[in-house]
């Protein structure tokens, strides 16, 4: 694979150069390549069955990278799994993936019933020869795996092939202004595949993935101070995340002064973002993008100039990449004229074999449109003059902070609770973006006094089951759930209701 051939040359003829760092560690070419064919020649003695994945834990430490290319090195698709993921998805992504080996990156002890699990911290890899490229990921065989929120009460490993990945890595270091030796913002964290799209072509492009832990985020004054001695020169993130630093009035090209390049993806690029940025940052190049977990990060881009942004209307997410065709169709699956909005159809060499072990998930979201693979999306939007615009969900699947979710998995979690009648989600989105969720609740008896009470513990009971971004930021109580004539629930009056 290209992809992995690039990281070795460059780890042979630069093996000092820092291909990823942290707050307090540095990653250097030579020791990424090196521990990760050490550690997948230990991992090729286990002597698991072909493909069979593999999940790998932990947040931002320079583990994890390590144990990515390990995995690959032996034929092995990779399972991000984030620490801010409850242990009980853990347990479920485990199982759900068919799993036999857990390298855990952190100082935690991981109870899983009958599957191996790798210390990291406790390995002695120099003592392990390593491994050689005939064992590598084929280009179509599963690079990795990213569960993303499930209809059903439970997580979609989306299969994301070797192929799909590299046709994603040339797209980004061949038509965005990357360039070599470049340094990249890694904003979010393994287990959302926003990730993807600095991690790899940072690698592919002899690049420095410059990440920010949690803990840094959460702390503003950590969060400038870091930013401000970063030397980022590509910033990859949320519209979310860039717009989280405007209040500080000292986020600006001086804070930066190397940035040339944003590129966003996850979520709606707001037109007043975009101004902001254009004004803060005049020197830098803005970039939308578009595209789902099931089409490997991102199908379409378009730069964001001041010709657009005069036209004070919603951005487009861009043109289709070159390998790929954006089609628009009506609810009979028939093509649609330019400026008619449908649903989104992606096709190409982007878009991934489908759900692991979930065949009929997998029939109904994917195809193949004249020799090509394709996906439906789900989202609606129109193609105009050849640029793609995105106008948000059919269905009930939004995008909050840059993070995919169902509606209908949320609520699922919800009405498991023994505080919980029934529930549903309503997304409050005053303006162009979903700002938070709120939970409208009927309640079960209870022993609480105050509404706060009964909130918190329902937040308590979720904890164990959702990570925290899909908890709802606000809690409604009500005496019943509205219905429509056809006995389903009324989400318009329910909305009414929570916002009279």
């Amino acid at each position: 694979m290209r992809l992995l051939t690039r990281i070795a040359q460059h780890a042979a003829s630069n093996p000092e150069q820092a291909a990823f760092r942290t707050d307090d560690q540095v990653l250097t070419y030579g020791l990424l390549w090196d521990r990760s064919s050490r550690l997948a020649s230990l991992i090729h003695a286990t002597q698991l069955g072909r493909q069979t994945p593999i999940v790998v834990y932990g947040h931002m430490g320079a583990d994890m990278p390590v144990s990515f290319l390990a995995c690959v090195q032996a034929g092995h698709p990779y399972i991000p799994v984030d620490t801010s993921i409850p242990m009980e998805r853990m347990r479920l992504i485990v199982e759900k993936s068919g799993a036999q080996l857990v390298i855990n990156t952190t100082d935690s002890i991981l109870d899983l019933n009958n599957v191996a699990v790798l210390h990291m911290q406790a390995l002695q890899l120099e003592t392990e020869q390593p491994i050689g490229n005939e064992h590598w990921v084929q280009p179509d065989e599963v690079f990795y795996i990213i569960y993303t929120s499930g209809s059903t009460g439970n997580p979609k490993g989306v299969q994301i092939t070797a192929a799909n990945l590299q046709s994603f890595t040339d797209w980004m270091t061949g038509d965005f202004p990357l360039n070599q030796g470049k340094v990249f913002l890694n904003q979010a964290p393994f287990s959302f595949d926003l990730s993807v799209m600095d991690f790899y072509p940072a690698l592919q492009s002899s690049g420095t993935v410059h990440a920010l832990e949690k803990e840094v985020i959460n702390k503003p004054k950590l969060l400038f101070e870091n930013l401000s001695r970063s030397s980022i020169q590509i910033w990859t993130s949320t519209p979310s995340f860039v717009q989280m630093c405007f209040p500080n009035p000292d986020f600006h090209e001086k804070m930066l002064p190397e940035l040339e390049v944003f590129l966003f993806c996850g979520e709606v690029l707001p037109l007043a973002v975009a101004k902001e940025l254009k004004r803060r940052f005049p020197r830098a190049r803005i970039f939308n993008t578009y595209g789902p977990t099931e089409a490997t990060v991102a199908v379409t881009s378009v730069e964001i100039t001041d010709e657009l942004l005069e036209k004070k209307a919603a951005l487009p997410v861009g043109h289709a990449k070159p390998d790929m065709r954006v089609l628009v169709v009506d609810e009979a699956g028939n093509p649609l004229a330019d400026g008619e909005k449908g649903e989104l159809i992606l096709a190409g060499p982007s878009v991934s074999k489908g759900y692991l072990g979930e065949p009929l998930l997998t029939e109904n979201a994917f195809g193949i449109i004249n020799g090509m693979a394709a996906y439906r999306t789900g989202d609606a939007g129109f193609i105009q003059n050849g640029l793609v615009y995105c106008q948000g969900r059919l269905d009930y699947q939004i995008k909050l902070h840059g993070y995919r979710m169902e509606l209908e998995e949320i609520e699922f979690h919800l009405n498991q609770s023994a505080y919980i009648k029934a529930a549903l989600i309503i997304p409050h989105a005053p303006n162009e973006e979903i700002e938070y969720l709120i939970a409208a609740v009927v309640p079960e008896n209870h022993d609480f006094e105050k509404e706060y009470q009964l909130t918190a513990a329902i937040r308590k009971d979720l904890a164990l089951r959702l990570p925290a971004y899909m908890i709802p930021r606000k809690f409604t109580y009500h005496t019943a759930i509205p219905m429509t004539m056809n006995g389903k629930a009324d989400r318009k009056r329910m909305k009414e209701e929570v916002f009279a």
